[in-house]
């Protein structure tokens, strides 16, 4: 529910920002606000576990998310919308994370496989199924209940957790142990650097005047956090952990499967509307195509779970996730969302067994006492990976554009027998010379951009080439042990 939320409002957004009375910059905000909330909740929430104890943290968490999603399908304005959304994603970056303490701690060893692909099977068809769940509601409904789809199941999910967990008492001690300085700079350091990432494209970066303030507030924060590492007798964050040779490499490997996973989800949608009209529930069709190999997969990956080498299955995750990469960078202004369909089937593969055996290679790198910030930590390197994949998308995107747009003009010679038979063809047409002229700028924006895409998937294969061999470095989980995770 948590995940599915991400994404569920973008089908929607063109509606709500009719309806809300916002413009498409002050739109985005609606999305931007709930990933902001959650990228700095996810490393809060072991500290907050230990402070109010599992059920009570998820029972106040999920409670929340229902009144916040109601918030949100009640707006009627953008501070409301916006109020909504950084309220869904401070409790909702509080159930990801937490989620996985559930099957470490409540389930028997023998039943803990089936519960992690349970769960990563929802960590992957959560961003792909928001698009089309979102779409349809919008167009058969209301986009209202794709907030108010939460109430129901945030009420079933209450009741289960009052009855599957143990009460525990509160811990007063832990915020006199706090971490105050870390906590300060969690929210002022990933608050701040998620927006910067978020608008810089849209604001120029450094030429904007709200850019440097954030990119000052980003070093701020963590210098917040690098005190409170030295300072603090239990940091809120073990960031020790990254500097360890197979932790790092999971959590560098999860910040590149981010960028690829949400960078993605952003491509194809633009791609689609751009090149082939596509509406908004038909983009998120062809994105959901991803989802289906975890379906397929899910009866089967216990298994995988329990005899696969970790190192051997993320390898083959990640070369998958290259090759669908490779399989999309050569589009053509007559492709569709039917030349998308092999590679994204393929990549739905590769994400399942990079992001499920990922999962495992975090908590074997560490101590059972360091798994909730393990899991945090890679959680919160998805999520990050997703904000900087999606800035670097906008900002390629733009800047490939313009180049290939200029060098199309400079190939266009006037004295070209080719040239001047394809103008006096243009020219007998409706508006003489200057639509001509129009057209052809038109042809070349529409094939500077086609390559501009084909740049960027490129881009996304030759992050994820650079990257696999640090999957020889994650530690293989012993056999016979079952997995501590947070």
């Amino acid at each position: 529910m948590a995940l599915l939320d991400i994404s569920i409002v973008n089908a929607a957004l063109p509606t709500i920002q009719g309806e809300i009375g916002a413009s498409g910059t002050e739109g985005t905000w609606v999305a931007t606000s709930y990933l902001v909330a959650e990228i700095v909740m996810i490393p809060l929430s072991p500290f907050l576990v230990r402070l109010f104890g599992l059920r009570n943290f998820l029972l106040g968490a999920a409670v929340s998310f229902t009144a916040f999603s109601v918030v949100c399908g009640l707006s009627t304005t953008l501070p409301m919308m916006i109020a909504g959304r950084v309220g869904q994603g401070f409790t909702g970056g509080a159930l990801i994370p937490t989620a996985m303490t559930i099957i470490a701690t409540r389930l028997p060893p023998s039943q803990q496989p089936i519960g992690t692909a349970a769960f990563g099977g929802t960590a992957i068809l959560g961003p792909v199924l928001g698009p089309i769940i979102g779409g349809w509601l919008t167009d058969n409904y209301s986009w209202h209940y794709a907030f108010f789809l939460n109430v129901p199941v945030c009420a079933g999910l209450a009741l289960l957790l009052l009855f599957g967990l143990d009460h525990e008492r509160l811990r007063i001690g832990e915020l006199r142990r706090a971490d105050w300085l870390g906590i300060a700079g969690l929210i002022v350091g990933l608050g701040s650097l998620t927006v910067m990432l978020e608008e810089g494209q849209r604001e120029m970066w450094f030429e904007s005047a709200m850019i440097v303030k954030l990119a000052i507030a980003t070093v701020f924060g963590f210098a917040l956090i690098t005190a409170g590492q030295l300072r603090a007798e239990s940091p809120v964050l073990k960031l020790r952990l990254i500097f360890s040779r197979a932790f790092g490499s999971v959590f560098v490997l999860s910040l590149v499967i981010g960028v690829v996973l949400y960078g993605v989800t952003f491509l194809i949608p633009q791609f689609l509307a751009i090149n082939a009209d596509y509406s908004a529930l038909q983009s998120g069709q062809v994105v959901f195509i991803s989802g289906v190999p975890a379906l397929l997969m899910m009866p089967f990956l216990p298994l995988a779970i329990k005899y696969l080498d970790v190192r051997l299955a993320v390898i083959v995750g990640m070369v998958l996730i290259g090759a669908s990469c490779a399989m999309d960078w050569h589009l053509t202004t007559q492709s569709s969302g039917g030349d998308m369909t092999n590679s994204q089937f393929v990549r739905g593969f590769g994400q399942i067994f990079a992001m499920m055996f990922l999962n495992q290679a975090a908590i074997s790198a560490v101590s059972a006492e360091d798994a909730g910030d393990a899991s945090a930590l890679f959680n919160a390197g998805r999520n990050l990976g997703g904000s900087i994949g999606l800035a670097l998308m906008a900002t390629l995107q733009d800047r490939q554009t313009f180049i290939h747009f200029h060098r199309l003009g400079e190939m266009v010679s006037a004295n070209a027998v080719t040239t001047q038979e394809w103008f006096m063809r243009a020219m007998a047409g409706p508006g003489g010379e200057a639509g001509a002229y129009r057209q052809l700028a038109g042809q070349m924006l529409r094939q500077a951009t086609v390559m501009a895409y084909n740049d960027l998937f490129f881009a996304l294969g030759v992050a994820i080439a650079i990257t696999t061999p640090l999957a020889l470095f994650l530690r293989p989980i012993p056999s016979g042990t079952q997995m501590a995770m947070h």
